[in-house]
């Protein structure tokens, strides 16, 4: 089974404690209603979807309930690391050169 560990309780817990939130650190419009249809399906439904590294939301629903950052290897299904909500997006990876 898969661990994650969540930044705000402080310890690693099944993956069935956890839910997908979609990607981090999308910059959202300040007048939502005032975007055409095609910036808010830009917006709403087109994310990146890379192979490799990615940063992304996750609610911890059965623990604390918060939401917070993590970054995952989508090969390897691994994640590299977890951070609280709100905290910007990590210049270094732990384990990357350089």
């Amino acid at each position: 089974m898969l661990l994650i560990r969540c930044p705000y309780c402080e310890e690693e817990r099944p993956e069935l404690e956890f839910r997908n939130a979609g990607e981090a650190h999308i910059a959202r419009s300040t007048n939502i209603a005032g975007e055409s249809d095609d910036d808010f399906e830009k917006f709403f439904f087109i994310r990146s979807n890379p192979k490799g590294v990615i940063y992304e939301r996750w609610r911890h629903i059965h623990g604390c309930a918060r939401f917070f950052n993590a970054v995952r290897d989508t090969v390897t299904d691994k994640f590299v690391m977890t951070y609280k909500a709100g905290e910007p997006k990590p210049a270094k990876l732990p384990g990357a050169s350089k």
